[in-house]
Parts: structure tokens; sequence; C-alpha cells
């Protein structure tokens, strides 16, 4: 990849309750998930890129120009980014049309073009134009909120938690939408959450940070992958594939997915035969026999090698990475079970998905 497809920044600031020490390349392309608990610097690396802070040192190019260096400091006004908060943040003297159109005023014209009518469509929210930001939900707001963000024809956006003020139902009437900017649109996207279901289903690149570190930086699958991260992700350890669906069993309401390595029986979310889905397997869902037991209840069963093995955050469990062909899958067993069956890197094991998501 070359320069000009790249993020690229690095920088370094002491604050009161953790020190600023990034260095890293993101992709120009997708949406890159920042993830970590609160208080590890997410948002502070938002407000840096958007020139919101100063870090005592601070250097940033976006797709090869540079934005900050020792020499150089583009103020607020001058970055082509749009900003989503966690709250929608909109004018309330103005309708949304007007919110709209107020974005398109300070439009940077050498930015990635998103038409008034694509952003409408994009969003959903043509019905909403004529109505002021009190009439409207906190999903709905969010959404003109978003596609005011776009209307100033970014070279970069920046979402910082824009599902965290949301209750479910709200958050689940987003995210589509927000899926569609990751298929639809040639912005890149930095996505800030503590919500390990949000990155799962949205990013493709992932950042994990604590106290102002990157733990981690890569592809989604890779990240998720690792052994020795789970300590962020708790419970919600485990790894998302690209899969494609081959069949549907209507009788059962389920699907038969493919993915590098095998194929998979989810539930059936109405997706047509032939079409690209994510399917998360946490690691919880997962275990592990040294034979292929049919006499269960259990309908996924693949043959793996061990690759790793590490502890777990709890003492009594241990995490098994297995590769499935050329998927990786993690497993959370017993250190019991792991010493009772003899399990040691190398050996080959069949594998059992308890339970598998389609990422929606």
């Amino acid at each position: 990849m070359s320069g000009h497809n790249l993020i690229r920044f690095l920088f370094k600031a002491q604050y009161p309750n953790f020190r600023l020490d990034l260095n890293l390349e993101l992709p120009g392309t997708g949406i890159t998930g920042i993830f970590g608990l609160s208080g590890s610097g997410k948002t502070t690396l938002l407000r840096c890129i958007a020139g919101l802070q100063k870090p005592e040192t601070g250097e940033l190019s976006v797709e090869g120009e540079i934005w900050q260096d020792k020499n150089t400091f583009l103020p607020v006004h001058k970055r082509p980014v749009g900003y989503v908060f966690q709250e929608a943040s909109l004018f309330p003297h103005l309708t949304a049309r007007g919110n709209l159109e107020f974005a398109m005023k300070r439009a940077d014209h050498n930015g990635k073009g998103v038409a008034f009518d694509q952003a409408i469509a994009l969003l959903g929210i043509e019905s909403l134009l004529t109505q002021y930001p009190q009439q409207l939900s906190g999903g709905e707001r969010q959404r003109v909120a978003i596609a005011r963000a776009l209307l100033i024809n970014p070279r970069l956006l920046l979402m910082d938690e824009p599902l965290a003020a949301l209750d479910q139902p709200r958050k689940q009437e987003i995210l589509p939408y927000l899926d569609k900017l990751r298929t639809e649109l040639d912005i890149p996207v930095l996505y800030v959450s503590h919500s390990a279901d949000e990155v799962a289903r949205l990013a493709n690149h992932l950042v994990i940070m604590d106290q102002g570190k990157a733990l981690a930086s890569g592809s989604l699958q890779d990240v998720l992958a690792r052994l020795d991260l789970p300590l962020q992700l708790g419970e919600d350890a485990g790894v998302v594939l690209e899969a494609k669906v081959i069949e549907r069993d209507t009788q059962w309401h389920l699907a038969l997915v493919e993915f590098p390595g095998g194929q998979l029986w989810v539930r059936d979310g109405g997706d047509q035969t032939g079409q690209q889905v994510r399917v998360r397997i946490l690691a919880r869902d997962v275990s592990v026999a040294l034979e292929a037991h049919r006499d269960t209840s259990i309908q996924n069963l693949l043959s793996g090698m061990i690759v790793a093995i590490a502890e777990d955050r709890d003492p009594a469990a241990s995490l098994i990475k297995i590769a499935v062909g050329d998927s990786k899958l993690i497993a959370r067993i017993t250190r019991r079970s792991e010493q009772k069956l003899g399990i040691s890197v190398g050996q080959t094991v069949w594998v059992q998905v308890k339970s598998v998501a389609l990422v929606r």
C-alpha cells in the first residue's frame, strides 16, 4: 500500500491519567475500529487528529498530505475531517435540512464528494428533512449528524462512540446505515468504541488501545485471533470470519455458510445464496474433542490443528488457537480439560462450534 493510501501519525503527550504514545499507519480505506476501555486515550487520539488538541510531539499525514509536523500545524477549520460525536449536537433552531445545508456551505471542494441526495439516501433521512432536532429520536438525530459530517466532503471521517448515547433498539436501527459507510463510500473512517459487538460488525482494521498506547493494530481478523489480547475483550473474545451463504434450509430456518477452511450452519438471517456475510464465533462457544462426535446437539464439527495455547485471565481457563484451513478459531476451555485431553501445539483435533452469529 502506497503512502498516498495511508493515514500516518505519531503523537506523544502527557495527560493526567495516561501518556499518549502512538506511532501508527492505518489504511486510507474502510473503517478502522479504535477499541479500548474508558480512559484508554481513544477520544484524545481523535481530538489530536482533528486538531482540537495539540500533543507535545505530533506528526500527522493523511493520504500523503502533511497536516502536522514540527513545522506545520493545520488549524481545526483547515483540516478536512467530518466529526461525529456521542451526542448529535445539531443546531436546534434549524431543521434537519437546514443542518445539512449549513454543512454544505463549508464543504471542502477538494475532499471526497458526497452529493446531497446520496447522503440522504445513504442514511435514510428523506422523511426527516422538515423536522427540527427536538422532533427526532436519538437514532434519527445521529443519522442526520452523520449525513451532515459527510456533506462537508471530508478526507477523513471521525466517529467518537456514535452509538453510546442510544438504547439497544436505536443502536440496531442505525447499525445498518453504518454498514453502508464501509461498503458504499470511499472515505476512511476512524470509529472509536468500547463495544466489541460494534467493531466486530463494522471494522476492517482494528487498533486496540490501553493507557494511551496501541496494544495491537492490524486487520480485524488477525487482531481478534491473537491470544495475548483477550484481557481487553473479556467474555467477547472470539474471531470474525468472512463467509458466503451457500445454502438455506427453510424448514429449520438455518443457513449454511462457507469460509476459507470449512462450512458452518448458522441461524438464517434472510441473506440470499451467494451473499457475503460476517460470522462471529466467540471463544466460549467453541469446544475441542479428540474424536469426531456425531451423537451431540452441536451441528458444527470441523477438523483443525492447534497452533497456540495461552493462559486466560480466568485462572481456571486456557485459550486454544486452532487453524481450520486458512482460518483461525479460538476455544476457551478449562485448564483441567486441557490437561485431561493432553492438548499440545501441533495436535490435530475436532472443533465443535456451539453457536454462530451472523454479524448484523
